[in-house]
């Protein structure tokens, strides 16, 4: 680590002397960035699906987050530019809620509170349904500042950045910088950047395997499973339950490192195309922890009405105060991951009401992921400020060698999840915007002036089950 941030330091240092050689040999130069810009973004996105991870391969999906960003950027002087990006994000998840699903939802506190049904005592639980637990939201906050210089001609550009964010259960540091040199009357461009991510988890386990680790063999008789009955798979009371397969994490340190390359090139009036390759590799805790696995080879035992056991993958009828099945173990994923993307992009204007816009990358990493991902965007001008942008995207993703459905690992293998985002999938996303455009920015808002609005729609759809909608909202404001 020390030798990269190093050869990271006499990389910039090198090219800020190179710069500093040349400036003598221009009289005039324009600014990179004439005022400052301020960019409002927001979006709101919600999910379905019935393959939470947290419980194991199955349950309810449903998600909401709100996220909002303010991006700043500032002219320093005639050749750097400084840029703050700050967010939040506030989200629900019913998935992540069931870390504890025995809780006030019907899952501690007695019947379901129906005067046409008996009473039962708790707890209760079930995957298809959102506890009330601390997991159940969360805000997401982070900032992100980055540093660019321009040489006096403006064909080499370098900068730093530096990053931080924090959840309830996650800390990320990072850091990087980048190179560009553009040549060919600024027609081509070659890029390098480089980040190294730092981050910590604060490792939560769902409750059952919490209590092991927490009491040993005797758990069953203290804290949480003091005087709750645990089922066995015909729901009579058992004492048999004995998740031994479950450890703590002895680190929870996770290390990403991270190179980019790419290549940019106007290859005629109306088309021009970039490529690149990225190289990713991530050490140290690399596995959800609070993502419960089930095997094919343990008994099962449950905490609720043993009615509902029958139906536990049934959502129309476990649900409520229904049952909730202990867990195994956790996730357990191989301490090391290398990835590497490679894409490339052409944009090619039509006329001057129409353009195209085509990406396409694929993707390889060690853990037997691939994937392939293409998009098409059709920007279409309907005035000199109105603009619309259809848009589609597809994906299709290989599995990993890890990853197996909901019961059916076995407790004899070193690393397994059933995780869906490691899954076998395809997914379609659609979607359209409408921009508007102010080049002479008329309407002010103090002393800045609106450049440009952005919306946007798309709607998801994952042949597993997943789906999602997200409208994204954006303004841009220059300083006049």
């Amino acid at each position: 680590m020390k030798n990269k941030i190093v050869i990271l330091f006499v990389l910039f240092s090198c090219f800020a002397f190179s710069q500093e050689s040349d400036s003598t040999k221009v009289t005039y130069k324009k600014r990179v960035l004439e005022g400052a810009e301020v960019d409002f973004l927001a979006s709101y996105y919600k999910q379905d699906g019935v393959h939470s991870a947290v419980s194991g391969g199955i349950g309810s999906e449903k998600l909401t987050d709100f996220a909002s960003n303010i991006v700043v950027a500032m002219p320093l002087n005639d050749d750097d530019v400084l840029t703050i990006d700050v967010g939040l994000s506030a989200y629900t998840s019913a998935s992540s809620s069931n870390i504890n699903p025995f809780n006030a939802t019907g899952a501690s506190g007695g019947g379901g509170g129906d005067d046409d049904k008996v009473e039962v005592a708790g707890p209760f639980g079930t995957p298809w349904q959102a506890s009330s637990g601390a997991s159940a939201s969360d805000v997401y906050a982070s900032v992100v500042a980055n540093y660019s210089h321009s040489s006096d001609d403006r064909n080499f550009v370098w900068n730093a950045d530096v990053a931080f964010s924090n959840e309830y259960d996650y800390t990320s540091v990072g850091f990087g910088g980048g190179i560009a040199k553009l040549f060919n009357d600024k027609n081509s461009e070659v890029s390098l950047k480089v980040n190294v991510y730092l981050d910590q988890w604060r490792p939560i386990y769902p409750t059952e395997l919490h209590e092991y680790a927490k009491y040993g063999s005797n758990f069953l008789n203290s804290g949480f499973f003091s005087g709750v009955t645990v089922l066995d798979q015909n729901g009579a009371a058992s004492t048999s339950y004995l998740p031994s397969d479950f450890t703590n994490w002895k680190s929870s340190n996770r290390n990403s490192y991270a190179a980019s390359f790419g290549f940019s090139q106007v290859a005629t009036k109306k088309m021009q195309f970039s490529v690149f390759f990225d190289l990713l590799s991530q050490s140290g805790m690399l596995s959800t922890p609070y993502q419960r696995v089930y095997f094919a080879d343990k008994a099962n035992y449950y905490i609720g009405q043993s009615a509902y056991i029958p139906y536990y993958t049934n959502p129309s009828i476990n649900s409520g105060n229904g049952v909730y099945q202990l867990a195994d173990d956790i996730e357990r994923l191989p301490g090391t991951r290398f990835k590497i993307p490679v894409g490339a992009r052409l944009n090619y204007y039509v006329n001057e009401r129409v353009a195209i816009r085509t990406y396409y990358r694929y993707y390889w990493d060690d853990w037997g992921v691939t994937a392939h991902t293409a998009s098409i965007e059709i920007p279409i001008k309907l005035s000199d400020k109105f603009t619309v942008f259809p848009s589609y995207r597809y994906y299709t993703q290989g599995k990993a060698k890890y990853f197996a459905p909901f019961e059916t690992h076995l407790s004899t293998e070193k690393y397994y999840t059933s995780d869906y985002d490691l899954s076998t999938f395809n997914a379609t996303q659609y979607g359209v915007g409408v921009g508007y455009t102010d080049i002479f920015t008329n309407a002010k808002i103090w002393k800045f002036g609106i450049k440009n609005i952005d919306f946007r729609f798309s709607h998801y759809d994952r042949n597993d089950g997943l789906n999602a909608n997200i409208v994204t909202f954006g303004i841009k404001f220059v300083e006049q």
